[in-house]
């Protein structure tokens, strides 16, 4: 048999092996998500007094860290990451109450306090002995987080993809066919905050009752085979 037999017998049956070999292929979305809630906090106090001559007013601060200092002793060893280094002087002109008198002029010391708690548990503790002292502080959703955040967001993913799969799965079946090996996937993660209910305000009966329910969320775009 010549080539030129072989083209037209069996070469050109063959040609539509791979086409037949190939079902097809079918691109979905897969989410997952993992609720979860908050076991850590990122916290920051201020100590702040104004006075007229800078020196007074650098006392009173210091006055009141070693209250603060003082007040947090048994609490000390749980706070992560703790710093106080953070120290502002500045001063301020406050303007005249008639065209008369002179502006006058006042210092504002302040020092910033930062730490991290692991254990929630602690936080109305620490806010107590803030308000009692006198420190500033405001409490945001920011601050509180998961211990954990890289394993929920691990978790969300791994929901993500079997969902892909099992959709995959489903329109496989109506089409009397099977799903096959993925062709490609593309991964897409974040955060999704759910409301939160905390204290903000710096009154002295702050507490914080509860500090709500979060759900990290992922997304994969994927291509499998249809078999």
């Amino acid at each position: 048999m010549n080539r030129k037999t072989c083209r037209r017998l069996l070469c050109a049956p063959l040609a539509f092996v791979p086409a037949l070999a190939l079902a097809g292929e079918v691109s979905l979305t897969g989410e997952g998500s993992v609720r979860y809630q908050p076991d850590s906090a990122r916290l920051q106090f201020t100590a702040s007094a104004e006075h007229e001559l800078p020196q007074q007013a650098t006392e009173q601060v210091a006055t009141l860290m070693s209250q603060w200092r003082q007040a947090i002793n048994d609490y000390q060893a749980q706070l992560q990451d703790y710093s106080d280094a953070s120290v502002n002087l500045y001063s301020r002109t406050l303007p005249p109450k008639d065209r008369e008198e002179e502006p006058r002029t006042r210092s504002v010391a302040s020092q910033t306090v930062s730490f991290q708690i692991d254990d929630l548990a602690l936080l109305n503790p620490l806010l107590e002995q803030a308000q009692t002292i006198g420190l500033t502080y405001h409490l945001g959703p920011n601050q509180f987080f998961h211990s954990d955040e890289e394993g929920l967001e691990r978790r969300a993913l791994a929901n993500a993809i079997a969902d892909a799969r099992s959709r995959c799965d489903f329109v496989a079946e109506q089409l009397q066919q099977s799903c096959g090996e993925v062709v490609s996937i593309n991964v897409d993660g974040g955060f999704r905050p759910m409301p939160m209910m905390m204290a903000e305000a710096k009154g002295r009966a702050d507490t914080v009752t509860s500090v709500g329910v979060r759900e990290v969320t992922a997304t994969v775009n994927a291509t499998f085979e249809l078999n």
